[in-house]
């Protein structure tokens, strides 16, 4: 037991004063006052010949006793204290993602979890330490390892939220890093746990204590966002979009449709709770220009309610074709939208006026520059070595890409295929029980889809689904769909764009939507544009000289949009953290003290006025 005011036991010193006044002789005198039922039996044996009488035992001292001891002890406030080890290192992870603008509680998730973090800081011991850590789209480190109470203090109030999603396991796997082989460090996340990915941290035995902020869940929020040509009439723009509804009851919302700025459509839409809405709009487009859909919802997420997208004017791609006479492929490429193909021997020349080049089964004498669709063609300059698998059961294959948007391999057998082992430059989209069979990726700046087996060597081209892969491939490879896909750039992420001419002596800034002005760096040689300031949404500019760049920030991100507060993170499939419950732990009672000495003055009233009756 510990005493918050110690100095209150020198009042114990009115304890001998107390047995004094008892020791002491007096004259008799009537005084009838309201409790004198104790007194009475004192007042008889009083002798008033001596000025000092032999103590004897008396109900009344008993209970003046009592009652000034547990005053004294009420004044010096005791407490139980939990015992805590000393010398711990703490990192502190602020979660500053996109739904920690939450304003479910006041002022907004974000601003309590810095007031939680700061509590802590005033509770270290003098030889405790401790990190902060800001966890979004990245993670930052905001003070490194620390007693000053003052700079850690700083350091929180530094950190701010942004419109990023939350990616929690880098900041969790650097905690992890920091507090290894320190049996009594801790890591504290202030989070309403809304992450996903953290399976990597199952068997890591992570000390951590995560700290719920959050009460509820009621949003609207815009998920995804895409603009393509009309399938139907290609001088039109179609774009989609998923609207998320992540309360629990049904929501209703304007939904608005701009074109650089000016309002093209306005239509209600009303979404079921717990359930994702798709919506089509169709607009005309004379020019370049950024689409922008809003929503007119009130909700505790801003964040989540508009959404910005460039939309660059379609021009034919230029595909050439180098095959053995693919019926199949050549017509296949001819229904995709927009494309000029020509069809070329194993040579191949003035290939920088070529937008896209597919080689089917044939390997040319001079290998392609532009983006290319391999086909039944293996190089080493892509992959360092391959063989041969006979009838390759196709096992997985993964639809989430844009190469594979609507398209199915179910019924699909092969007769055999080329097999090569993952690289670090491209993704497997297409997998056998051995290898992969497909896959796409960036290589120096080249975009490359390679295909291990012959179409012809399979039931592929006699399925809907080889047109529409043929159609996906030339878009994803077309350098006017790269080109858009640059500036579409989700929040927190590096904006990064390649240049066809290197840049000298040129200023280059970047422009963020609150008009502040960011001087961009060059890597490459000059030839590719990199900034890295993108933790708020919205519509940036670059300037070069005299032109003008916009990409497009945006939030977009179906886990984030669902702020329902986690009461427990999962680490794979075993592990779990459960959120923590407030408890205390210097428990003071004081408060019975004082309660037990009112009932002790309680009680002889009682039994005074039970004896007056």
């Amino acid at each position: 037991m510990s005493f918050i005011n110690p100095f209150a036991f020198t009042f114990a010193a009115a304890l001998p004063v107390v047995v004094v006044f008892y020791l002491l002789k007096r004259k008799r005198v009537v005084q009838r006052v309201s409790s004198t039922v104790l007194w009475q039996k004192f007042l008889a044996d009083t002798q008033a010949s001596a000025p000092f009488q032999k103590l004897k035992r008396h109900w009344l001292l008993i209970l003046q006793l009592l009652m000034l001891a547990l005053a004294v002890l009420a004044l010096s406030r005791p407490y139980f204290s939990t015992p805590t080890a000393q010398g711990r290192l703490i990192v502190a992870i602020l979660d500053a993602s996109a739904s920690m603008q939450s304003t479910d509680v006041v002022p907004s998730r974000f601003e309590k979890a810095r007031t939680e973090a700061v509590s802590w800081v005033d509770s270290l011991h003098d030889n405790d330490q401790m990190v902060v850590l800001q966890a979004s789209a990245s993670t930052q480190v905001k003070q490194s390892p620390t007693s000053n109470k003052a700079a850690l203090r700083r350091a929180i109030q530094t950190c701010s939220v942004t419109d990023g999603p939350t990616r929690l396991a880098e900041a969790l796997k650097l905690a992890e890093t920091l507090t290894r082989d320190q049996p009594a460090a801790e890591v504290h996340l202030f989070s309403d746990g809304a992450a996903t990915g953290l399976s990597e941290l199952e068997n890591k035995g992570l000390r951590l204590v995560y700290h719920r902020i959050g009460a509820s869940a009621d949003n609207l929020g815009l998920i995804s966002l895409d603009v393509r040509a009309h399938p139907e009439d290609p001088s039109r723009r179609a774009l989609y979009l998923g609207i998320a509804n992540c309360s629990t009851n049904e929501k209703s919302s304007s939904l608005e449709l701009l074109f650089n700025g000016q309002l093209l459509e306005t239509r209600n839409l009303v979404v079921p709770p717990r359930s994702t809405s798709p919506q089509v709009f169709t607009a005309s487009q004379a020019k370049d220009g950024i689409f922008t859909v809003r929503l007119g919802a009130k909700d505790d997420l801003t964040a989540d309610n508009q959404a910005s997208i460039v939309s660059l004017l379609p021009r034919p791609s230029r595909v050439l074709l180098m095959s053995k006479g693919n019926r199949f492929l050549e017509k296949a490429i001819k229904t995709a939208p927009n494309v000029e193909l020509e069809n070329a021997t194993a040579y191949i020349e003035n290939q920088k006026k070529y937008d896209v080049v597919i080689l089917d089964d044939v390997a040319p004498t001079v290998w392609p520059t532009a983006n290319t669709l391999a086909i039944h063609v293996a190089t080493t300059n892509w992959f360092p070595g391959w063989k041969t698998l006979s009838a390759p059961p196709i096992v997985a294959w993964k639809n989430t890409h844009p190469l594979l948007r609507f398209v199915n391999f179910d019924t699909v057998q092969i007769a055999e295929s080329l097999v090569v082992a993952s690289n670090s430059w491209a993704v497997p989209l297409v997998e056998s029980t051995q290898a992969p069979l497909m896959v796409a990726g960036e290589l120096k700046r080249q975009r490359i889809i390679w295909l291990g087996f012959d179409t012809l060597q399979s039931t592929w081209p006699l399925r809907v689904s080889f047109p529409i892969f043929i159609a996906n491939a030339i878009d994803w490879l077309n350098p006017a769909a790269s080109q858009a896909a640059q500036l579409f750039v989700r929040a927190g992420d590096s904006f990064r764009y390649s240049l066809t001419q290197p840049l000298t002596n040129t200023t280059v800034n970047a422009v963020s939507p609150d008009g502040q002005k960011h001087p961009l760096s060059l890597e490459g040689g000059g030839r590719e544009l990199v900034f890295g300031d993108t933790a708020k949404q919205g519509i940036y500019h670059v300037q070069i000289g005299t032109n003008d760049l916009p990409f497009c920030v945006n939030l977009l991100d179906a886990p984030e949009s669902d702020i329902t507060p986690r009461t427990e993170m999962e680490f794979g499939k075993y592990g779990k953290v459960k959120a923590t419950t407030v408890q205390r732990a210097d428990l003071e009672f004081w408060r019975w003290l004082a309660a037990l000495g009112l009932g002790v003055l309680m009680f002889e009233w009682w039994y005074y006025h039970r004896r007056s009756v």
